[in-house]
């Protein structure tokens, strides 16, 4: 190992370096191309995958949304255009026949409202949920809590409002919980208080009550609006989606091939989907990333034949006083490596520079579209001791070339 700290070794490299300094220059740019686009590349797809993250939130992503329209298919003496809807019914059927298979599941009813409070009004959404829904998509409180069973089970005249619904019908620096709202001109008492999520939202800015209390404060009787679906881990989404609506059709006297009966949204198909880009454009940035390399790493190759070729004269003296063809080949592999290391460091600062310059233009705020586009230091050691890998063995063939010389035949070179 003496020879990397040999100075005339390096001497010898600093005068080749500047002897041929635009082609030097043009084979480091093309080896620090390679690693700066993998380094950028790799950033921007963490920055993607991350950006998906933050919009899904605590979101439930293996989950199907089912609602009822109508029939486009008579069927058992029902006509065609038949509307229908979900009952309380079809929850304890779906429970008992995909058990297992079913984590969490949310029937739900929505309507809008004026709501007040003291001289302050606004019209939005009233929901009745179960407090699973709090599962299936988690609401950060600000204040309070979430409905819990007791308010169910007392159909109590509780809500849980957004913390716009709070700013816009309370005088600023009041407690909201533990006070009353109007909700269809009947009182419900505050018991939370949500912050508006940038992520997937199902409601936006609405006011949630317990499902029971909905049922009976709009009379409701066994209806269902509409109902969440969360299945268990590693349970086909797309195929659980195909069965519960088969199931449901035929609670509902629906034809099994009818088209239009039943809507559905599933998330899990789309988050698959969107995986799969993911996945898509991660092989693309490593493909694109080490072909860049490679091709920039036989660039270095090329050159240094080149220069061991014009340096015929210079290799056949030092043979002939002595020069071992070991120190030939090891001063010859280390301009490859020095090259290499260079070009690579360059590389990996530049392409952290653009990632830190894409974080600030385009990372911040709620909607970001590249959320904190990194890539993972072993990524980059790996990256790196690759690179220098690939230029010690770039670098062997220009030195057997050097070594093969016959001192004699080198000396006659013009």
């Amino acid at each position: 190992m003496k020879f990397i700290f040999d100075s005339d070794s390096w001497q010898e490299i600093y005068g080749s370096i500047r002897k041929n300094k635009v082609r030097t220059g043009i084979t480091i740019i093309g080896v620090l191309w390679g690693i700066f686009l993998l380094v950028v590349l790799l950033g921007a797809a963490r920055g993607m995958e991350n950006g998906f993250k933050k919009l899904f939130g605590d979101f439930a992503t293996n989950s199907v949304f089912v609602w009822t329209q109508s029939t486009d298919t008579p069927f058992k003496g029902f006509q065609e255009g038949r509307r229908f809807r979900l009952k309380e019914a079809d929850i304890e059927v779906l429970k008992r026949e995909f058990e297992g298979e079913i984590k969490l599941l949310a029937p739900r009813n929505q309507t809008n409202n004026l709501i007040t409070h003291d001289f302050k009004s606004g019209n939005f959404q009233v929901c009745g949920d179960y407090p699973v829904l709090d599962q299936i998509q988690k609401k950060k409180l600000i204040y309070g809590r979430f409905i819990n069973e007791n308010d169910m089970l007392t159909s109590a005249k509780v809500t849980v409002i957004s913390e716009d619904m709070y700013i816009q019908l309370f005088d600023k620096g009041v407690y909201p919980i533990g006070a009353y709202i109007k909700i269809n001109s009947i009182n419900y008492k505050v018991v939370g208080v949500y912050e508006r999520s940038n992520n997937i939202d199902l409601d936006g800015d609405a006011a949630y009550i317990p499902f029971s209390t909905f049922k009976r404060v709009y009379n409701t009787g066994n209806n269902i609006d509409w109902m969440v679906i969360t299945a268990e881990e590693g349970i086909n989404i797309e195929q659980m989606e195909k069965d519960v609506i088969l199931t449901l059709k035929n609670l509902h006297n629906v034809h099994p091939e009818d088209k239009r009966a039943f809507g559905s949204f599933n998330l899990g198909t789309q988050i698959s989907k969107l995986t799969g880009f993911l996945t898509g454009m991660q092989f693309l940035t490593w493909f694109v990333g080490i072909a860049t390399l490679i091709a920039g790493v036989f660039a270095i190759g090329n050159i240094l034949l080149i220069t061991v070729k014009e340096r015929t004269k210079e290799i056949g003296i030092r043979r002939a006083i002595g020069a071992t063809p070991r120190s030939i080949r090891q001063q010859i592999i280390l301009e490859s490596v020095f090259l290499t290391t260079i070009a690579g460091m360059l590389g990996i600062i530049f392409g952290s520079a653009i990632l830190f310059i894409i974080d600030t233009a385009f990372g911040q705020g709620p909607d970001a579209a590249l959320v904190n586009p990194t890539v993972n230091i072993p990524i980059i050691i790996i990256a790196f001791a690759t690179l220098v890998v690939l230029g010690t063995l770039i670098g062997l063939i220009p030195a057997h070339m050097a070594t093969i010389v016959k001192p004699i035949e080198a000396l006659r070179e013009e």
